[in-house]
């Protein structure tokens, strides 16, 4: 599913709400998880998963194409860990 068509499932379902409003609560929700992960803290929506940042510190990689080495710097990288409801839901278990 694309945002897109998260935005007109979300109206479908709402008739009460202009598609625009559900666009920008959609965008809302999104940038407040960008910015709190930005800020290095963790979102957990329960039942679905948590969301957070891992550090990769720097280290010396190699070139697949050529053997060289190369310095691959520290960087931070996001990480999602599922919620019990949805892995148990995505393996068959209500």
């Amino acid at each position: 599913m694309i945002r897109s068509e998260l935005v007109q499932k979300i109206a479908d379902e709402n008739p009460h709400l202009y598609q625009r409003d559900v666009e920008r609560i959609i965008s809302t929700i999104f940038d407040e998880i960008i910015e709190a992960m930005a800020r290095g803290d963790r979102v957990e929506l329960r039942g679905f998963g948590a969301f957070s940042v891992k550090k990769r510190d720097a280290r010396v990689g190699r070139n697949p194409r050529t053997g060289a080495s190369v310095s691959v710097e520290e960087k931070h990288v996001p990480f999602f860990k599922t919620g019990k409801l949805l892995r148990d839901r995505l393996n068959g278990k209500s």
